[in-house]
């Protein structure tokens, strides 16, 4: 299998069920919903109600921004969400998936009222044409989920450095994130990587990568990720952060609940389309996925994991795998429709990212985690095909921008958790000037400073301002 790019999207908040549960029909060949899967609420007047999964089949102006309100996605939360609760309101010992409901209930009130049924909603294959088109073209995963029961950060660490480093949520943060990555990896290996971003590289955070030579990795995606596929001068791995904030200009388009889905499908066809026109096409491997499922529904038990490291400061030990969430592999050695699973009982995480390019690029593991997790690159040998499925020449999705009053509607919300921790993260980040060796001192003893923005856009600005400094820009 000549493999030389690998090309890793890596959206937000979205569960298997959520977005791919109805691209086939579910049986022995794809765990997928059936349409009567359900979740108990457990009402606080002691009565309870079967909540079952659900379409709109209207997809108007709402129903692509559901769930809104933001689902719970603590760790606490996820853990309810997996065990569910008992009919006297205590936690079921062993995971039933049924707690899904009774959590989004159980959330701290917002500006509007929740709806139970919003965290057992699914989008059917005609509601997400790019990311179904492109699963059913190439090849979709049922059996990738989240590296641990998670926020975003904690999963994202896992992606790039194979731990979380013992930490379950996005915040309280602990500057400075000090674990080795795949980056460092690489370029041990004379590989060359590139972090592809629109607002915040939520990779920034990494410590390791604070050196000049790796910052000047980080690049616009709009700009130069499309340059470098069209010229075929992709680097050997590529990753590509979606737009985490939306600010006057853009809206954003990681998929977030409640941000609209449809921005995400633009993103993911941006890419596709990207990677699919240029010449270095036949020797890619682009896979899209979800860092973690957001509170959204999903049937599948998370199973055992092997723990990373013997780090746990908030008492987890990461010993079992969070909940499923999309995974599309796409390269022309993937025949259409094709259902990609591991050879053995071990599930592909975000972690199998870094399998496989330890096995295209010969490298040792980071940890225990990413040394025992399978890759794609022994799951698609076995199907012994040669790079001949060329897929679609391209993909489409709605190009219609977003009206300005509906971008300034976003911008004018406060910000979501994922927003502000990302904001905090801006504030700790050295600038043009800075010994990153002496910032990594002072962060280990300094109290991480949290910034208080009113409005996304607010936090927008401020962001931009940061990373601009960070990546010694004008």
């Amino acid at each position: 299998m000549d493999i030389k790019h690998v090309v890793v999207l890596m959206l937000e908040n979205r569960s298997f069920d959520c977005m791919l549960g109805m691209l086939y029909q579910s049986g022995d060949q794809f765990d997928g919903l059936t349409g009567n899967e359900t979740n108990t609420w457990h009402k606080g007047d002691g009565s309870q109600q079967d909540i079952q999964v659900w379409k709109d089949p209207t997809l108007d102006a709402k129903a692509v921004c559901v769930p809104d309100p933001d689902p719970g996605e603590l760790f606490t939360d996820i853990r309810m969400q997996i065990h569910g609760l008992a009919a006297d309101g205590t936690p079921n010992p062993g995971p039933t998936m049924g707690g899904f409901v009774d959590n989004y209930m159980r959330q701290p009130p917002t500006t509007h009222a929740a709806d139970p049924y919003s965290v057992m909603h699914y989008f059917t294959p005609d509601q997400v044409p790019v990311i179904s088109q492109l699963a059913r073209a190439f090849g979709v995963s049922d059996q990738w989920h989240a590296s641990a029961p998670c926020q975003t950060w904690p999963n994202r660490f896992f992606a790039h450095t194979g731990t979380a480093n013992g930490f379950v949520d996005n915040s309280p943060t602990h500057f400075p994130y000090e674990m080795e990555t795949v980056f460092n990896r690489l370029s041990d290996a004379g590989q060359t990587w590139r972090i592809y971003f629109h607002d915040f590289p939520q990779t920034a955070t990494l410590a390791k990568l604070w050196e000049s030579m790796f910052t000047s990795h980080f690049l616009d995606f709009d700009t130069d990720f499309i340059q470098a596929a069209a010229t075929g001068t992709l680097p050997a791995y590529s990753f590509i952060e979606p737009r985490y904030f939306t600010d006057l200009f853009s809206i954003a388009n990681d998929e977030h609940p409640p941000h609209n889905v449809a921005y995400g499908e633009q993103l993911i066809a941006a890419v596709y389309n990207a990677v699919r026109g240029g010449p270095g096409w036949k020797q890619t491997l682009l896979v899209i996925t979800y860092d973690e499922h957001g509170g959204c529904y999903d049937h599948v038990v998370p199973p055992v994991a092997t723990s990373p490291d013997d780090k746990a400061p908030d008492g987890f030990d990461f010993g079992y795998f969070g909940v499923r969430v999309p995974a599309v592999i796409i390269s022309p050695y993937v025949p259409a429709g094709t259902v990609i699973r591991p050879p053995g009982m071990t599930p592909f995480d975000h972690t199998s990212i870094i399998a496989t390019l330890r096995k295209l690029f010969n490298f040792a593991p980071l940890t225990a985690r990413d040394a025992a997790a399978p890759d794609l690159v022994d799951a698609l040998a076995v199907l012994k095909t040669g790079p001949d499925n060329d897929g679609p020449s391209s993909v489409a999705a709605p190009a219609v921008p977003p009206p300005p009053a509906q971008v300034a509607r976003a911008a004018a919300k406060p910000p979501n958790s994922l927003q502000k921790s990302l904001a905090t993260a801006a504030l700790q980040l050295p600038t043009a000037g800075a010994d990153p060796a002496v910032h990594i001192q002072r962060l280990r003893v300094a109290q991480d400073v949290a910034p208080q923005h009113a409005t996304v856009g607010d936090a927008a600005v401020d962001v931009a301002a940061h990373v601009k400094g960070f990546l010694r820009r004008p």
